[in-house]
Formats: C-alpha cells, sequence, structure tokens
C-alpha cells in the first residue's frame, strides 16, 4: 500500500476516534514512571507513555512495544482483561502513534518484561505512517531534511546530540568550576561585523532604519568587556558565515571563544589540551577515542610545531625563503594550489599549508606562529613582526580552531586594519573592517590579554566519530526542497 493510501486509512481511523467522542490529542499525560524505572517494577503497577513502535494483533490478545526516552517495554493488551469495546479500540491505533498505559509489570513465558495492560487511551493520533512502513529512510538529504523523523528511526542520531550536549555542559563546566570564568553573552546582531574574516548575512532593522549583520565572531564584544574589567570570560553560542558548506562547514555553526586577562597563547595552549582532555574523560571515561578508524589520544601534552617547521617538512620549502608574492605565487602554482588574484604572499603560504600540509596531523597538534598579515587582531612576535602569536589546534587532519595572543595596541590595530581596507579594494570579500569603537575601547586601555576559539561542532564530530559536521547539528543547513509537480 503506498504512503497516500496510508495515511488515509490512518485519516479514517481519525475521524472514527472523533465520532467516538474521544479527544486524539488530549493535553496532558499521566505517567507516572518512565520505562526504565517501569521495567524494574516486577509484580507493582506501572502508567507509562511512549510511541508505539510495533503492534502484533493475535485474535483475542494483542502485543506492543511502547517507547519513550529511556527504552522500550512490551505491552500486553488482552481481551478478558479489557471491557470489549476498550480492547476493539485497538484497531483505531498504528505505528507511530502516543499513548498512555497501566497495569501490572510481569514477565512473559518468553522471559519478555511487560506490562498487562488493564487500562489505556490515546495521547497522539499518528497521521503519516514512519518509514519503515512504507520505503525505509535511507536517502541521506532526505535523513537531514526530516530529522525528527530520522531520531524516531535511527537511535544512534539521537545519541550523538546527546553526546553535543554532555560535550558542552562539560565545557561550561571544566571553564566555570575549575577556571573560574564567567559565562557572558554577546550581540548577535551587529552593526559592524568583525572578529575574524569571512563573509556576513545581512539584515535590517526596520525600526532603527539601519543595517545589521549575524556575527561571524564574538570577539571583538568579549575584549570589550576585558576592557571593562573581566578577566575571564567565555561564550558558547551560534556564529553564522556567509560561505559554503560540506562535510566540515555549516554556515550556522557554534563556536566557544574565550578571552582571558594576562594570559598568552602559550597559556591558552595549557588551556586546551587541559579542557580537551578533561571532556574526554568526563564524557567517555578514556582519552582515546576513535574516529573513522584512527584512534585518537586527548591525553596532554599535545605536540607543539612550528608553522614554518610543518611546512619545510611537507613542501621541501623554507617558509622565510618566499619573502615576496612572486615567490609565492609561483610556488602555489608549481604545488597545484589555487590562489585568488587578491591574495598576499601570506596568504598565499597559508593556503599552500592547509592544503598541503595538515592532512597527516591526526592527533592533537598546536600549530602556531601565523603569517602576520592574515591576522590583524593577533599581536606580532618581537622578535619577528612578519610572524604573530598565534596557533591553530589540528586532529584527524581538520582545523579545530584559531587562537592568539590579542592585539591591544589601539595604533597597531588601526594600521592592520587599515591593510585590511586596502584588501578589501582589490576585491577580497573577507577582508576584516575597520571597528571605530573597538579602538576606543583599546585606547582606555586593555591588559594583555588572549582567547580561543574552538568550533564545537567539529569537536563532536571528532569525539562521535560522525564522518559530517551535519550528524551533529540537529537541523544542519539545506538547499531549498525542490517540490514535485502534482
Amino acid at each position: 500500500m503506498g504512503l497516500e493510501n496510508l495515511q488515509k486509512e490512518r485519516l479514517k481511523k481519525l475521524k472514527n476516534i472523533q465520532r467516538l467522542g474521544i479527544n486524539p490529542y488530549p493535553a496532558k499525560s499521566g505517567r507516572k514512571q518512565e520505562i526504565f524505572v517501569a521495567r524494574k517494577m516486577m509484580g507493582k503497577k506501572a502508567i507509562v507513555a511512549g510511541r508505539i513502535r510495533s503492534l502484533r494483533p493475535h485474535g483475542k490478545i494483542t502485543f506492543a512495544d511502547l517507547e519513550d526516552a529511556s527504552g522500550k517495554i512490551q505491552l500486553f493488551f488482552s481481551q478478558s482483561e479489557l471491557p470489549g469495546e476498550k480492547y476493539e479500540f485497538l484497531t483505531n491505533l498504528d505505528i507511530g502513534d502516543f499513548i498512555e498505559s497501566s497495569g501490572e509489570v510481569f514477565k512473559t513465558q518468553a522471559g519478555e518484561i511487560s506490562i498487562r495492560v488493564s487500562n489505556y487511551r490515546l495521547l497522539t493520533k499518528s497521521i503519516r505512517p514512519l518509514p519503515s512502513s512504507w520505503y525505509g529512510l535511507k536517502d541521506v538529504e532526505e535523513r537531514y531534511r526530516r530529522r525528527y523523523v530520522d531520531m524516531i528511526m535511527n537511535p544512534e542520531v539521537k545519541g550523538i546530540l546527546e553526546k553535543r550536549s554532555k560535550i558542552i555542559s562539560s565545557i561550561r563546566d571544566f571553564l566555570i568550576n575549575k577556571k573560574g570564568y564567567f559565562e557572558v553573552e554577546s550581540p548577535v546582531l551587529q552593526p559592524i561585523y568583525g572578529g575574524t574574516r569571512a563573509r556576513p548575512f545581512k539584515t535590517h532593522h526596520n525600526t532603527l532604519d539601519t543595517t545589521f549583520y549575524l556575527r561571524i565572531s564574538n570577539e571583538l564584544y568579549l575584549k570589550r568587556l576585558i576592557v571593562g574589567g573581566f578577566e575571564k570570560v567565555f561564550e558558547i553560542g551560534h556564529t553564522f558565515r556567509n560561505e559554503g558548506m560540506d562535510k566540515n562547514h555549516n554556515p550556522e555553526f557554534t563556536m566557544l571563544e574565550t578571552m582571558e586577562a594576562y594570559a598568552d597563547y602559550n597559556d591558552n595552549m595549557n588551556l586546551i589540551e587541559e579542557m580537551f582532555e578533561y571532556v574526554a574523560k568526563q564524557v567517555f571515561k578514556t582519552t582515546k577515542i576513535t574516529y573513522q578508524g584512527k584512534v585518537i589520544d586527548y591525553r596532554a601534552p599535545w605536540p607543539r610545531i612550528s608553522l614554518t617547521e610543518l611546512f619545510k617538512k611537507y613542501t621541501g620549502v623554507h617558509f622565510h625563503e618566499i619573502d615576496t608574492l612572486e615567490k609565492a605565487t609561483a610556488l602555489a602554482k608549481k604545488l597545484g594550489v589555487e590562489i585568488k588574484d587578491y591574495m598576499t604572499d601570506g596568504e598565499i603560504l597559508l593556503e599552500i599549508f592547509e592544503k598541503k600540509c595538515t592532512d597527516q596531523l591526526i592527533q592533537p597538534t598546536f600549530v602556531y606562529d601565523y603569517p602576520a598579515d592574515f591576522y590583524p587582531l593577533a599581536k606580532r612576535k618581537e622578535n619577528n613582526p612578519k610572524l604573530v602569536e598565534s596557533f591553530d589546534i589540528y586532529v584527524a587532519g581538520m582545523e579545530m580552531g584559531t587562537n592568539y595572543s590579542e592585539q591591544n595596541d589601539p595604533a597597531q590595530l588601526r594600521d592592520a586594519w587599515m591593510l585590511e581596507k586596502k584588501k578589501a579594494i582589490k576585491g577580497n570579500p573577507e577582508a576584516q573592517k575597520l571597528d571605530e569603537d573597538f579602538l576606543t575601547a583599546l585606547e582606555y586601555g586593555m591588559p594583555p590579554t588572549s582567547g580561543i576559539g574552538p568550533g564545537i561542532d567539529r569537536w563532536v564530530m571528532v569525539m562521535t566519530d560522525s564522518p559530517s559536521i551535519a550528524d551533529v547539528i540537529a537541523f544542519p543547513m539545506l538547499k531549498a526542497e525542490k517540490k514535485e509537480k502534482k
């Protein structure tokens, strides 16, 4: 029977239920126990509620499997235990319906823990059959689009999202209770987008008649809090970047951002490795977690390797020898790395590094000291101003977050942002914007400060062995669904 006919049958049952004067969608359940608890109540009465996952009528008796968030239990309906009309009403039920059932918990001859149903009532009539009832939910895009059905049919999907919640809770616990950070909130709608390089989503506020942007980072607002007297702050929140989608990117994603006064990037390498070792132990009870067939060990300390060292190892070229745009462009062409016309020599070298040097970084690794012209918000190294005190984290060949010692000299930051303005004129769509209010804040004085910016979704990916970022986001962004003409 096709989907359309199955839905028609269910709608007939719905009308029949309503004709009997029964509300198919009551507002409240009288559930007393979760199924996990009820299974331990042998010989006692339990009142449970959940979704019917199977129905097996056998004349005067009917078996059903009932499921809630805590587990499953078998229901045993008997015509001898229920009034005639109550037993006959079972013909109006379908797999997917929600019901409430009460009765004694017992064990069948086959050893199945069950409830001998003495009473039950309908809580929700399901109009659409679950996919396994008619064709199975197998198409990947369809699974993401109908995520609510995906979770019903594939328990591991729900399990990953539960793990995600535990990972985020563990991060909060570590920062607040172990390290003394304050959790804060910063604006999602910003008049000037900043804090990193990215193209923003643009919107408009009608009352103010003003353009706003969905934040691409919350970094500059957390630094304002440091100026204002906070010394340790963090935020876990959504960030938006108007970019493409692939297994590592979703335009809306979750980031952890911290700022700590009187710290530098070395201190934050310590913070990162300590934090994720703590998370692994708290959530997974081990520091060794498998991702796509490879065992990743989060136990500190993690390797720390300079970008120049890795660049030499994987390209055979010394980073500092490529000191002009012409040399950088020639090297990119030689190595088959695609670049943009507006890129500087430092940006080209960084593009080469990301394409040619990072795939082999499987274990958690810090790569430090990046080209200065790519990170205007970072502190330049005193012994080499062409580099900044910055590090990226790599796990399983993926970049997991950019972090650095923060530039707190307003004059140097203004100069760096003016260079960004020139890049924008040359066509770079991701060049940073000059933020006068933030420069004013720095003029009041910001102590030496450093922050981290791990992408939560990618960390959940590698810690739950999920091949795509869409697997760890409850509702990932998808292209518009094509509607077939009838």
